[in-house]
């Protein structure tokens, strides 16, 4: 028995070390802008010099800074690198970020486990790297996978520990679309964990503003407000409910339509995933639905969602992994793994997403419908657990209830 789960490990580490090599010549060849990486390192040469961080612009690409002051300070190690060894830094530091995040989103799963953990760890970094996601995140260097982590480490802490809800203030600091887990903490009852995310938000923010006092109240006065910062909604780059509205509708401004639609997802996802996290009683791996849930949630009705911030993917995959064990769950695990390794997106004619024909709706905009049908499966397969659970009185659903919604055993 020691033998096959070293074997598959053995195979594993094969198939990442290969897969990751392919990459890095792919990458060689073809280049990679790391253009986000470049507007960190402008922003954290901003702070060192004392120059105005929201005036900077990225030269030759006219790109703005648009995180709080906070996460400018802490981008100012990458002023002590040449451009080049920063980009193998960034790189090397996002492969140990990727492998990092396998781990965590398995453990949210409580999947695989004991000594077969590793295996599915290398296997999935070998194949996570070819995601869209966090394909385009090592593409623009971007910060994703930190987050990501982040965020992860917090969900996957026991709920007894004082330092919970640390990991997601600091990535709420950085980058702040990560507050909704403290709403997901504070609306399931972990009511410390949301206070001590708050609070280590709040003294983040407070560093930054006696750091930078005229960059903190120019952001969180004036920039935070301003999406055009950010860039432009349109973009097939942007794979938000709001963009993909305004895709469908052919505008740059979805108004009231667009408003509407966000609002009635983000009922919709908040509702599933505060259902999921209270539902722990009677489903398995409900509190690891509920945290996915609040991350799609978050990626559909945020104004701009890049397609690397929907590196949510992993934990999602991770949990379809683990609990396919049914045909109809194995097609439902192919079709998100087959859109997530897709790059269908960026076929569309033109990237602007303005003038399309109708057909190219759906490729242009697939996120935003496959978050939305996660969200529903998960309400629905919650509203039938919890339903049977009511009825069966003196009975109780066991904790495999999520592979078998069917099964009831009696209480002893």
């Amino acid at each position: 028995m020691t033998g096959r789960p070293r074997a598959r490990t053995v195979a594993a580490a094969v198939f990442a070390a290969v897969s990751l090599a392919v990459f890095t010549l792919l990458r060689h060849q073809h280049g990679a802008t790391m253009v986000d990486m470049l507007v960190y390192r402008a922003e954290g040469q901003a702070v060192v010099n004392g120059d105005d961080l929201y005036a900077m612009r990225l030269p030759g690409w006219d790109l703005p800074a648009t995180y709080p002051p906070f996460a400018a300070m802490l981008f100012v190690p990458s002023t002590w690198f040449d451009v080049s060894t920063l980009r193998v830094l960034v790189m090397l530091g996002n492969y140990a970020l990727l492998a990092l995040a396998a781990h965590l989103s398995f453990r949210l799963a409580g999947w695989p486990a004991g000594r077969n953990r590793p295996a599915a760890v290398l296997a999935a970094v070998g194949l996570g790297i070819w995601l869209e996601p966090v394909f385009t995140t090592f593409q623009y260097g971007q910060v994703n996978l930190a987050i990501l982590c982040l965020v992860l480490w917090d969900l996957t802490r026991p709920d007894r520990s004082p330092l919970k809800g640390v990991g997601i203030g600091l990535a709420t600091a950085i980058k702040i679309t990560p507050g909704l887990f403290a709403v997901y903490l504070l609306l399931t009852g972990r009511i410390r964990a949301a206070l001590v995310s708050g609070a280590t938000f709040l003294a983040a923010g407070l560093i930054g503003w006696a750091a930078l006092p005229d960059a903190s109240y120019g952001f969180w006065k004036t920039y935070l407000w301003d999406p055009s910062r950010v860039g432009v909604t349109v973009l097939v780059d942007n794979q938000s409910l709001r963009g993909a509205v305004c895709r469908l509708l052919d505008v740059n401004d979805p108004g009231l339509v667009g408003l509407v639609a966000s609002a009635l997802v983000a009922s919709l996802g908040i509702a599933v995933a505060v259902l999921a996290g209270r539902s722990v009683r009677v489903l398995r791996r409900a509190d690891a639905w509920g945290a996915v849930c609040t991350a799609l949630t978050a990626l559909l009705v945020s104004p701009i969602s890049w397609t690397h911030h929907w590196v949510w993917c992993l934990p999602l995959l991770a949990l379809l992994a683990a609990e396919a064990r049914t045909v109809g769950r194995r097609v439902l695990l192919g079709v998100t793994l087959a859109v997530f390794l897709s790059h269908v997106m960026w076929t569309v004619p033109h990237r602007w997403g303005r003038g399309v024909a109708w057909y190219w709706q759906l490729p242009g905009s697939i996120y935003p419908p496959l978050g939305i049908a996660v969200l529903v499966a998960v309400g629905l397969r919650l509203y039938r657990v919890r339903r049977r659970a009511a009825e069966g009185e003196g009975w109780a659903l066991p904790v495999s209830a999520l592979d078998d919604d069917a099964a009831l055993t009696k209480q002893t």
